[in-house]
């Protein structure tokens, strides 16, 4: 017979922080950040090594790839609990269950309306009373399917306080194990959400019998004071993204949460179940997946968060290291001492490293990146973990139309640049040649020519992956089609070549994003 919890295991219970994370659902709505079947499972995969409470896989009902991946996601992931956000409607939440019902009892049904008066008038057209009936037959119909329910007052912020209060009140009664009072605009301040959190504790008569979720994006910069606040005043679930990625500014940043309570444990006594040394390698695969990076001073997992250049700085990390830094750089996944692999590595060693790293590739995947590391460690005297991630982010390519073949490039101080490209598309090869500014335009101009592609090119950014003239180069791209904007990202030790690559990824991608489109029509 199971003992009885300890008044210390209750209290040590109460102090437990829920993370839910929603990079795959509200992380990959922000433009740019879209991801494939493949890549939600990846990064799935790699929230599942984190040990987060939640999954936020998707939105089922907004089209069938997002269905599909919220099912796959179910299937695969064990452990955290799985859900999928589904408006406060009876198809949207039948849609959402079929998906989440391969979880059992890990399936979480995430339902929302609209709260705020100006959402409320504005947006929903639809008088308080009408709102809370709706909330309340939403939460019954999910309850119907699971007793794992999370209700959202969206825009809760924004929102009169004693109707806040009412709806909250109602959907408990009506089933919801979990009610989320999201800062959707990053409208709010710290003490502000902290009063909001504290009027719910004091006016709902069974806030007892759910968790207080948080859901907070930066518009203000504040999503990660605020979502500190708000557990302070008793909120136990913080809504968060890897990277901060998500709408407009973004969301709760993960590791910035996470490592904030580690860090200030003596005045924050919390506990979060992350591993925490798994947040480098998150972040390193979302940015390998959207091509979106994070800037050099980014808090935690930024390139310059551990390092030191100022020589007073230098000077102190020589006595103690604790002279300048808050936390180390292992406890967040970030090796102190680089290991760094050559031409003479063997396999075993290049799969352990890529496994510490986050990645996860089949056999055949596997062979392809050993073959492109040899490659270049041929090339390069050192082959570091940033170039390991660039190999992986090559060979975890989707299904192609286009595939690059070869360049050949001429160009001078006195010659027109002239590129000449030869591409397969659907596996048939077609050659042209162009004049362009330089070999880059010159390259560019000859993809375009041959895909008779219609995007426009709106971003090219270019960057050394390593230090040093032997150096990958890493090209991010951008191109617009309509209203369909997708990244494309390439690597390698020749920076035409690269950005040939990035152009051809991301015309790719705009590809299979326009077919699903076309799917779901």
């Amino acid at each position: 017979m199971a003992k009885a919890p300890t008044k210390k295991q209750k209290q040590d219970d109460r102090q437990l922080i829920r993370v839910f994370d929603t990079t795959l659902r509200d992380g990959e709505q922000a433009p740019g950040n879209s991801m494939n079947i493949e890549e939600k499972l990846r990064v799935a995969k790699q929230l599942q090594k984190m040990n987060v409470d939640v999954i936020e896989a998707g939105f089922p009902i907004a089209s069938e790839g997002d269905f599909e991946a919220v099912k796959l996601v179910a299937q695969q992931i064990k452990g955290p609990q799985i859900a999928g956000l589904c408006r406060a409607g009876d198809k949207d939440i039948d849609r959402a269950w079929e998906a989440l019902k391969f979880a059992g009892d890990k399936g979480r049904i995430h339902t929302f309306i609209a709260t705020s008066d100006i959402h409320m008038q504005y947006k929903l057209k639809m008088e308080p009373a009408k709102v809370l009936a709706a909330a309340i037959k939403a939460v019954k119909r999910a309850a119907s399917y699971t007793p794992n329910v999370e209700f959202s007052c969206e825009d809760a912020t924004r929102t009169r306080l004693p109707f806040l209060a009412e709806v909250v009140e109602a959907v408990i009664d009506a089933g919801a194990t979990t009610v989320n009072i999201p800062d959707t605009v990053g409208y709010t301040i710290p003490f502000e959400y902290f009063n909001i959190i504290t009027y719910l504790k004091e006016h709902v008569r069974n806030i007892d019998r759910a968790i207080i979720s948080v859901h907070c994006h930066n518009d203000l910069g504040l999503s990660v004071a605020n979502s500190i606040a708000a557990v302070q005043a008793g909120a136990r679930q913080v809504e968060c993204t890897i990277n901060g990625i998500g709408e407009r500014a973004g969301n709760c940043s993960l590791e910035e949460f996470i490592m904030a309570l580690r860090t200030r444990h003596d005045i924050l006594p919390f506990t979060t179940n992350v591993a925490t040394e798994q947040l480098t390698p998150a972040s390193r695969l979302l940015t390998n997946i959207t091509g979106i990076g994070v800037q050099p001073n980014k808090a935690i997992v930024g390139a310059n968060a551990f390092a030191h250049e100022a020589g007073i700085h230098q000077h102190g990390m020589m006595m103690d290291k604790s002279t300048y830094e808050i936390m180390t750089p292992e406890s967040v996944g970030l090796s102190a001492s680089a290991l760094v692999l050559g031409k003479h590595s063997g396999r075993h060693a290049f799969k352990q490293r890529l496994e510490q790293l986050g990645h996860e590739l089949d056999d055949d995947k596997l062979n392809r990146a050993f073959e492109r590391f040899k490659a270049l460690a041929d090339l390069k005297k050192e082959v570091f973990d940033e170039d390991l991630d660039a190999i992986v982010m090559e060979e975890s390519r989707e299904v192609v139309k286009y595939r690059l073949g070869h360049i050949t490039v001429t160009c001078g101080s006195f010659a027109v640049a002239t590129a000449t490209v030869q591409l397969e598309i659907d596996g048939e090869p077609v050659r042209t040649a162009e004049l362009g500014d330089g070999p880059v335009d010159a390259t560019l101009k000859a993809i375009k020519k041959l895909t008779k592609t219609k995007a426009k090119l709106v971003q090219y950014n270019v960057g050394a992956i390593t230090s040093g003239t032997d150096a990958q180069g890493e090209v991010t791209v951008r191109v617009a089609e309509g209203n369909n904007i997708v990244v494309g990202k390439g690597s390698s030790t020749d920076i035409i070549e690269a950005s040939a690559k990035a152009y051809v990824h991301a015309l790719n991608r705009l590809n299979m994003k326009q077919k699903r489109l076309k799917e779901t029509v």
